[in-house]
């Protein structure tokens, strides 16, 4: 048994199942935690519009999207780590000359942009088609270029300036972000506002953008499929996604 006062959990081959759904056997779970006055935390890479659906189901606390450049504080505060728009537009001129071919996307205000027809990489979502010259003149949350290999990464990652970084997602995307911008630094900021230290937090995750939160909170769970990066950063392995290993790993160690 552990005690415990906020669970912070990624979403997609984390919390989620294959099918995107949150069984009922999951929400039961967390709504214990509640009960229990734990604080719940989502953490994700995703805008705000692709997570309402979840969060009407389990209501967190606090929500953290594009891996830490936008989180929605319990007190209605919307804390934002954004790219201002000429920078941006630099970068993607930069991303284009690595390669024409690139496909490319930003995220502002919640409406994503891009200049290719996303459903290669996401259904359903609705998109601004441009080629990025009549964009909107407000702050970037992310942005994000499909890749091939992690050479791509190294490419774009070498023409960013210092307070900007790329990281790989899913092995197929890479995520442009302020450097501010980050799961662990949105953690610390949700918990600090909550007076709750680092170690009264466990975090459940599965890719590279989960590995600090994993190894600065209390305790890092990593689903048994995560990548070996995750695996290696965490203190303790969950059952898949699948099978709810989240909350089955809650009702274990922390509600049992």
């Amino acid at each position: 048994m552990y005690h415990i006062k906020m669970i912070v959990t990624d979403l997609d081959r984390t919390l989620l199942r294959t099918d995107k759904t949150i069984s009922e056997y999951s929400i039961s779970v967390f709504e214990r935690l509640r009960e229990n006055g734990v604080k719940i935390v989502f953490a994700t890479a995703r805008p705000v519009r692709t997570v309402t659906q979840f969060t009407k189901l389990i209501q967190p606390d606090a929500a953290i999207y594009h891996n830490g450049a936008v989180i929605h504080h319990m007190d209605n505060i919307v804390e934002k780590t954004s790219i201002s728009p000429v920078e941006a537009r630099k970068v993607l001129v930069d991303m284009g000359n690595i390669d024409p071919d690139m496909p490319l996307s930003v995220e502002i205000n919640d409406t994503l942009y891009a200049n290719f027809d996303v459903s290669v990489y996401w259904k359903n979502i609705p998109v601004v088609t441009t080629d990025f010259s009549d964009l909107p003149d407000l702050p970037v949350d992310k942005i994000i270029a499909g890749v091939s290999c992690h050479k791509q990464i190294d490419a774009i990652s070498k023409l960013l300036p210092s307070h900007l970084y790329a990281e790989i997602s899913e092995n197929k995307l890479a995520l442009v972000m302020h450097k501010d911008a980050t799961k662990h630094k949105a953690v610390k900021s949700v918990a600090d506002k909550c007076g709750i230290d680092l170690h009264e937090i466990v975090a459940f995750g599965d890719d590279y953008n989960d590995v600090d939160m994993l190894q600065e909170c209390g305790i890092g769970v990593a689903v048994t499929d995560a990548i070996e990066q995750t695996k290696n950063a965490a203190d303790d392995l969950c059952d898949i996604s699948d099978r709810d290993g989240v909350a089955k790993w809650i009702a274990e160690k922390i509600l049992k």
